[in-house]
């Protein structure tokens, strides 16, 4: 298929591309950027009247098993299996056409998300591309225990991870501090203490695996920087002095120093900060520390917990841009090439480049312009098939 008359962005650029308007796909991938007057035969072609092409967006941090209209964290585990299957089938559909067609999903207690991935792969359904996690490591009774993935000591830890090597897990998540959906558990609080959170990532690393930590407060983000996980999520430096109010340089160069991507789980609903004077100016002012320390950012929405909608990362874009100080360049990095680097898909996909891939979202609009654009596809491509047409 050549998808004629369009206009490009690699995923890496600070500029549309000027040296191609046109793009080839054979087998699902790119096979090149090219010219909308080549004459190739035998080929379906498309002609998009000047529609702007980015890599199809990446959210790292996602729960599918989890409905956003559903405060009651324990009540995803009461629903029949075959209903919840249906409903995050459907919620895998609005991602991808919504041009979403990759993301992590960071946690479920029943693998059914795994299924969902399957199910994809097969083309079965539409969906994104997904990367999961599985039960993540906690510690008894702590953050998100209710999904089976309770330690005590490294070596019921080590049981957790061969359980989730056994059901299929791409890769490992550890709550590293409590967190706000679990009833008597505390975000400020570190769930390991240093040495135990080295050696549990160190076992997860010796089986292939990137790991991903849940970090709200400053003494578990502490920890899990010296353990050397890939990204973590949240990153919220909550102490003494409150939520965020915490930042430790030490720790973001440290983090910075090792190569970790922080995924900030910018959502929808942070809105609600932009045009509060003295919140909006905090974030920032966090975020600017942050990135002057060397710490490097990707998109992600923690999609499933309460109000936030697996489909929305788009929409939370342009916030993520308000809060982290981003311009529509580095904001749709974060969604593309740099996630895609940051949980193992830069040979993949996250740019448009031959032999990546083929993994498209089509707009009316310039999005380095103006992000919004991007709410509104023309067209999605997943894997090199059209998923709104």
């Amino acid at each position: 298929m050549l998808l004629r008359n369009v206009k490009i962005w690699d995923g890496v650029s600070e500029e549309i591309s000027s040296d191609y308007d046109a793009i080839l796909i054979e087998n699902g991938r790119v096979k090149r950027l090219t010219s909308a007057d080549e004459k190739i035969a035998a080929v379906v072609s498309r002609d998009y009247q000047g529609a702007f092409v980015v890599p199809g967006l990446i959210d790292a941090h996602i729960h599918l098993c989890l409905d956003p209209a559903v405060q009651d964290p324990f009540a995803h585990g009461k629903v029949p299996v075959e209903a919840q299957l249906q409903h995050m089938a459907d919620r895998a559909g609005q991602m991808v056409r919504a041009g979403i067609t990759s993301a992590r999903d960071l946690g479920g207690g029943r693998w059914l998300e795994l299924k969902i991935r399957d199910r994809i792969n097969r083309g079965e359904i539409q969906g994104p591309r997904l990367l999961c996690a599985g039960q993540p490591i906690t510690s008894v009774q702590g953050h998100c225990h209710f999904w089976g993935g309770e330690c005590s000591d490294v070596a019921s830890a080590q049981t957790v991870i061969d359980r989730q090597i056994e059901a299929g897990a791409d890769l490992i998540k550890i709550m590293a501090t409590g967190g706000n959906i679990t009833p008597d558990s505390r975000p400020v609080d570190a769930q390991f203490d240093e040495p135990t959170m080295v050696a549990i990532v160190d076992k997860a690393k010796a089986k292939g695996f990137l790991v991903a930590a849940h970090c709200h407060g400053v003494d578990g983000i502490h920890h899990a920087a010296v353990a050397g996980v890939n990204t973590i999520e949240h990153c919220s430096w909550v102490g003494g002095n409150g939520w965020g109010a915490n930042y430790d340089e030490g720790v973001a160069e440290l983090i910075a120093q090792k190569g970790i991507w922080v995924s900030p789980t910018v959502n929808t609903g942070w809105r609600r900060h932009i045009g509060n004077v003295r919140t909006e100016k905090a974030l920032k002012e966090r975020f600017t520390k942050m990135r002057l320390a060397g710490c490097r950012l990707i998109a992600s929405t923690d999609a499933g917990i309460p109000n936030v909608w697996h489909h929305q990362l788009s929409s939370a874009m342009a916030v993520f841009a308000v809060v982290a100080g981003l311009t529509p360049a580095e904001t749709l990095r974060a969604a593309t090439s740099d996630c895609a680097d940051a949980i193992g898909l830069k040979n993949e996909t996250g740019q448009i480049r031959a032999g990546l891939s083929a993994d498209l979202l089509l707009c009316d609009g310039n999005p380095l312009l103006d992000l919004t654009t991007l709410q509104q596809p023309v067209e999605v491509f997943s894997q090199g098939i059209a998923q709104l047409s």
